[in-house]
């Protein structure tokens, strides 16, 4: 029996989808535990394309339990929606292979209305969210007003709560944002309808997850985002509005430390980060938009063109700390191909000091000059090599030089988008 947590050790898209996917095939329960559709795990297997944004990685494999934990803000349409496109692909999503847990809140309509509406309010100093509701629903969460997954099995409890927050919600919407009101009939219309749809799927993730453990089962836990947009230990004020970070997989659904065996960090083999934000490594030149066209960096949630630049060894040694991770992932390798000269920031000169480590405060990240070390790229094709003493030198010294700057080994590789094109080196499940 093994526990695995896998964690994005930058700020975001980094891959993870893929590595769930790989590691869904020795698990036995796949759970997502924070965040929301703000997320986008993208999948190709057998040349097709796969998104979700709830719904975990690991459902494209039959035979296992996938789980929406507490910790995790639910947009009922998004995730109806998930399920009914995995219909349309043949893949069967019912309360045998599902299960969200009756305590994750609901996004509500008048959630994505502030979320909009603060945000165009904010002008130039946006955080560069997404508009899905995700940062209001959190809020509501800790200010003991959210509404969660088993009220929208209940009219009565559904009706009070939702008088009780459009009091506040449209007053705010009408009076100083300028926006319409919230109608409270239809959102109730709305949501009981969807409460119907879910019922079936409803069940409390931490009581089944204790009986997996009871039994020896295993369970992998898909984090959404990535380390640097955690609200706590992220580059604040510019992250989401969950903790992204391994300690949340227990909290975020329901399950003791002890019971986790080891976290695995996802890194691209680049950096990238969507929206605003310090970004120290980043290319502002004709590599980054190549990197970026290669690397088919929009976002698969937002469409937006993420921001590329070289590999950050700092954030990903900040990342190892904060998660305590056994071994790290390295996605999109095959991306760099073809670039003459390749960098590696290995640390940050902040004045007379230099760091090796990100600094929490934001002024002090902007300050910051890369210290970067160059190696020689390659221009051989990638995508059919299984053993990593196959990879090209040049590429095994990139690779080499990234594990012993994060001082923990390399468990994976990914030479190509397909499920096939990967370099196993270590299997947290098989030790």
């Amino acid at each position: 029996m093994a526990n695995v947590v896998v964690i994005g050790t930058q700020w975001g898209d980094e891959g993870k989808g893929k590595i769930v996917d790989l590691l869904t095939e020795n698990a036995d329960f796949v759970v997502r535990f924070q965040g929301g559709n703000n997320a986008g795990h993208t999948l190709v297997v057998n040349g097709k394309k796969f998104v979700f944004h709830l719904i975990p990685s690991g459902i494209l494999h039959t035979g296992k339990v996938c789980m929406i934990g507490n910790g995790v803000v639910v947009d009922p349409a998004v995730l109806l929606g998930e399920i009914d496109r995995l219909a349309e692909h043949g893949v069967e999503v019912g309360p045998k292979n599902l299960v969200v847990s009756r305590y994750a809140h609901v996004i509500m309509p008048y959630h994505q209305a502030l979320d909009i509406a603060r945000e165009g309010r904010r002008g130039k100093s946006k955080i560069g969210t997404t508009g899905r509701g995700i940062g209001p629903c959190y809020e509501d969460k800790i200010a003991r007003i959210g509404i969660r997954i088993h009220d929208l099995f209940d009219r009565n409890a559904l009706r009070a709560k939702l008088e009780r927050n459009l009091e506040e919600k449209n007053f705010l919407l009408r009076n100083f944002f300028g926006q319409p009101e919230v109608d409270i009939d239809a959102v109730e219309r709305q949501f009981l309808a969807f409460g119907e749809r879910l019922a079936p799927f409803s069940g409390n993730v931490s009581e089944l997850l204790h009986g997996a453990v009871t039994q020896g089962r295993s369970i992998l836990f898909e984090g959404a985002q990535g380390t640097h947009l955690d609200i706590d230990h992220g580059t604040y004020p510019f992250v989401t509005s969950s903790n992204t970070v391994a300690g949340n997989s227990c909290s975020g659904s329901g399950i003791g430390p002890s019971c986790i065996s080891s976290v695995i960090g996802v890194m691209k083999a680049y950096t990238t980060r969507v929206g605003e934000g310090p970004f120290p490594s980043e290319l502002l030149d004709d590599i980054g938009e190549l990197i970026r066209q290669k690397g088919g960096e929009f976002g698969a949630t937002t469409g937006r063109p993420r921001r590329c630049g070289w590999l950050d060894m700092v954030v990903v040694k900040s990342a190892i700390r904060l998660n305590g991770l056994s071994s790290l992932s390295v996605t999109k390798l095959d991306v760099l191909t073809g670039i003459p000269r390749l960098k590696i920031v290995n640390a940050y000169q902040c004045g007379s000091t230099r760091l090796d480590t990100v600094p929490p405060e934001l002024d002090a990240i902007e300050a910051c000059q890369p210290i970067v070390e160059e190696f020689p790229g390659w221009e051989e094709d990638l995508s059919n090599i299984r053993r990593f003493e196959d990879l090209p030198v040049n590429a095994r010294r990139y690779l080499q030089a990234a594990e012993e700057m994060a001082g923990i080994p390399l468990s994976i590789v990914s030479v190509g988008a397909g499920r096939e094109s990967t370099i196993i080196r270590g299997n947290p499940f098989q030790k």
